[in-house]
């Protein structure tokens, strides 16, 4: 499994989403080394409250009898809602490009037992602290900050 070449992926949607107006994150599914969905966040693009990047690559990823055997990649550390989804269908291994710009739910998907590797992403970092520099009111919206 190469972690790199599925982040990149991930990073590819969110510079698509970043294109589209949106919030620059991104996220794939892999199932044995292939990629079955992606996706990217959406809050803007279709005035959602809950399409994060990781919510929308599942979405994408339509029904499944079980998440058990795939691994999650996103650019950035996963908020607690999108957490709390990967910890229900039992996605045992998240894959983050970074977390030094939202740090997220990671105590509480390690307390679910997932296997959490970060990888400090110098490219996803970039992309999401350009972001909230150019753009705080929309990224505090996104983590639900006053």
């Amino acid at each position: 499994m190469n972690d790199q070449m599925f982040i990149k992926a991930a990073c590819a949607e969110a510079r698509a989403g970043l294109q589209e107006g949106g919030i620059p994150i991104g996220s794939v599914l892999v199932r044995h080394g292939q990629i079955i969905a992606r996706g990217r966040n959406q809050r803007i693009q279709q005035d959602s409250p809950i399409l994060h990047g990781e919510m929308h690559c599942l979405a994408n990823a339509g029904r499944q009898t079980s998440y058990r055997d795939c691994v999650i990649y996103s650019t950035l550390m996963p908020c607690y809602m999108c957490a709390g989804t990967i910890v229900q269908f039992g996605i045992p291994r998240v894959i983050v490009g970074e977390s030094r710009n939202f740090s997220g739910a990671s105590d509480f998907m390690r307390s679910h037992a997932i296997e959490l590797i970060d990888l400090d992403d110098p490219e996803c970092y970039q992309l999401m602290a350009d972001f909230i520099k150019a753009h705080p009111q929309l990224w505090n919206e996104d983590i639900a900050r006053d």
